[in-house]
């Protein structure tokens, strides 16, 4: 995913990010094109966050709509880098929303393609650091995690929210979410709690509701100290 630092930059090497740039350049566009773009809910993120976080790095972003201070666009190529070493830097947790899209390399390097995506978690696992993955609940799809220390399988289809560049081509292209069936998969070798549990996608956003609402009367409490 790019970044608009990316697209100012003219830093585009590869062809996967070339096609994301032609893609948020359109002038209008279909729901079929969104592809890897679907956006994470703030609630849902920071209802994870506050069951398995707290999360320091956002390991699949076009920077625009990263959720960590700290994250990796497509241009940085997330499976190029050592999580771990990051992680010992930031103090936290690694989230990632990953790209579902056919697995595509550069230079040798895979970009995408969510084998390698879990594959790489695993190995980052092993060297120490916990990342947490808000993935589908496909457990016959060859990609599937069976090496999470945790997976939690979520009641109630996820909704997923379109890009802000996302512009309708037509009448058809009615700006709505996607939605499937999801799971919370944790790589962790020092989990100590049972490999499988569910949770209700309406206690899942209620969890980040609270935390929202902390955050936002925190912050008017700063406005009204600073206007003192």
């Amino acid at each position: 995913m790019v970044s608009v630092r990316e697209l100012r930059g003219g830093l585009m090497s590869n062809k996967y990010c070339q096609e994301l740039v032609e893609l948020r350049n359109k002038p209008a566009h279909e729901l079929k094109e969104v592809g890897d773009q679907w956006r994470t809910p703030d609630n849902i993120f920071w209802g994870i966050n506050t069951l398995f976080g707290p999360f320091v790095l956002d390991l699949f972003t076009d920077g625009d709509n990263a959720k960590c201070a700290a994250y990796y666009t497509a241009e940085d190529n997330a499976l190029a880098h050592d999580w771990s070493e990051r992680l010992a830097e930031l103090k936290g947790a690694a989230f990632g929303n990953p790209p579902y899209s056919r697995a595509s390399q550069h230079e040798g390097q895979y970009i995408t393609g969510m084998r390698y995506i879990m594959k790489h978690a695993s190995a980052m696992r092993d060297k120490g650091g916990r990342y947490v993955f808000l993935i589908k609940a496909a457990t016959s799809e060859v990609w599937w995690p069976e090496d999470a220390d945790h997976i939690a399988f979520i009641r109630g289809r996820i909704g997923f929210e379109l890009p802000a560049w996302f512009i309708p081509k037509d009448e058809k292209q009615v700006p709505t979410g996607a939605f499937f069936a999801g799971a919370i998969a944790v790589f962790d070798k020092t989990w100590k709690g049972p490999a499988i549990s569910y949770i209700g996608r309406d206690e899942l956003e209620a969890c980040g509701e609270a935390f929202l609402a902390q955050v936002r009367l925190q912050a008017e409490k700063l406005v009204r100290e600073m206007a003192a």
